[in-house]
């Protein structure tokens, strides 16, 4: 084992070097002008697979490609699924970058660009660390297989039936996601849950067409307006939702889970400070990590409607919309969840509007099973590559995927993120910090060993 970190420590400017090459392919998935750039970063990815001596093909889908790859172990190792994505969030508003979103650049130790994080640098940490076994090697201590999309940022229509179609060819004893960040920088982390997600468009549209606000305003419903007070009602004076039903599946935290999460070393005023905000809402009688990790939400993610240029304009608009997002946590069924806000407003609508949703991408909330040793596995790997034994933790967002390999895989998932809470995926200025990327490539190389004992 010391051979193979000497030899990921000798090659880390090699790996950095990859890291940049991989950014800047600008492979937004959700934007159809991207395709010929969606399909450079799968050909990337299968490359280097193919590089490292990897057997690797690209799967076309209906949407954006799969790169999948496997190296047999030997005989009676168990066998691990890495899965990861090589498509990225949209970069708007492209003003507040510094830099170019697609043009990486090293300052304060951290790699600046769009998916450096989420999901680029942390993927590429196990196809790095694969290549430093197999160089030294020939051969890895498990089987190896890879599962890389190009559709997580969009909810990963085509993965679900992939998976579904393929249990054999994906088969494993677990699957290992880096795709996540530590707690808090030097306190390494081990995700043992994540929120699901319902993601709803609502449009309200009223007259045929924009109306003058002196002509017929306080005559004719605004849906501007109408969509403001269907807003304000979808919670109550304690910020909990109130969509009839929206609480009854939800399980509740033990005890012990919330004592766990009071002693982890949260600043609520470091947290403001660095958002730049004087104060913090959210669901009355919760703690901030529990809002953000047990606790249901509904936000509303995009919101519009009436004039947006510079000056007045006198308009009443016909029509006004808004995006929601709403975060699941176990036993919440998104599909339930949409049900039921789609019926509420629809009940709370004022005469004069009709209500048009357009539901988008969505998933089940997932919970570890306590005891898997392919996590113990991973928690050993993060303290052998970070001097520190990691704490187990619950994540606000969603990996959708997650649940799905549990349900066609029967699988214990691994949740080996490798990020810091600063890194800013989704928002301007992403970064990966080079130290973690380091280091994360060393601990995906204990995995590989620790998994094998672990499937002794």
């Amino acid at each position: 084992m010391e051979q193979v970190i000497a030899r990921i420590r000798e090659a880390r400017q090699q790996h950095q070097d990859q890291m940049l090459e991989l950014l800047r392919i600008p492979s937004i998935s959700s934007d159809p002008a991207r395709k010929r750039d969606m399909e450079a970063a799968a050909r990337w990815v299968l490359n280097k697979m193919q590089a490292v001596g990897i057997r690797s093909e690209i799967v076309t889908t209906p949407g954006h490609d799969i790169v999948y790859g496997e190296v047999p172990g030997p005989a009676g190792a168990p066998t691990i699924l890495v899965y990861g994505h090589y498509d990225v969030q949209p970069v708007d508003p492209l003003d507040l970058w510094d830099t170019p979103p697609f043009e990486p650049v090293i300052r304060d130790g951290a790699v600046y660009a769009r998916g450096s994080s989420d999901d680029k640098g942390q993927l590429l940490v196990h196809l790095l660390a694969a290549e430093a076994v197999l160089a030294l090697h020939g051969e890895l201590p498990v089987t190896l297989k890879f599962c890389i999309e190009g559709e997580e940022e969009v909810g990963s229509p085509s993965l679900t039936p992939f998976v579904a179609d393929n249990r054999d060819k994906l088969a494993c004893d677990a699957v290992v996601i880096s795709d996540g960040s530590f707690f808090a920088r030097g306190v390494p982390s081990l995700v043992y849950g994540l929120r699901g997600l319902a993601y709803v468009e609502v449009l309200v549209r009223g007259p045929n067409r924009d109306l003058h606000s002196g002509s017929f305003g306080g005559a004719v419903t605004n849906p501007a307006d109408a969509l403001a007070g269907l807003i304000a009602a979808l919670h109550d004076g304690d910020r909990r939702v109130t969509i009839p039903g929206f609480y009854d599946r939800v399980r509740e935290a033990s005890a012990v889970e919330r004592e766990g999460f009071a002693s982890l070393p949260r600043d609520d005023q470091g947290y403001m400070e660095e958002l730049e905000v004087d104060g913090l809402q959210g669901e009355a009688g919760f703690t901030t990590l529990e809002r953000l990790w047990i606790r249901p939400t509904l936000e509303v993610n995009g919101l519009w409607g009436g004039f947006q240029g510079e000056g007045a304009k006198t308009v009443l608009p016909a029509e006004a919309g808004a995006k929601l997002s709403m975060r699941l946590v176990p036993d919440q069924d998104p599909d339930e969840v949409a049900d039921a806000l789609e019926k509420h407003l629809a009940a709370l609508a004022p005469p004069g509007v009709e209500l048009e949703f357009i539901r988008h991408h969505g998933g089940r909330p997932f919970l570890a099973e306590p005891g898997s040793p392919y996590v113990e596995a991973g928690a050993r790997a993060l303290e052998m590559a970070f001097g520190k034994k990691p704490v187990l933790t619950r994540e606000g967002g969603s990996i959708p995927v997650v649940e799905t390999f549990r349900a066609e895989l029967g699988a214990p998932t691994v949740l080996m993120g490798l990020g810091l809470p600063d890194d800013a995926p989704h928002s301007p200025n992403e970064k990966m910090d080079l130290d973690q990327f380091h280091r994360g490539v060393e601990a995906a190389a204990h995995f590989l060993y620790l998994a094998r004992k672990a499937g002794a």
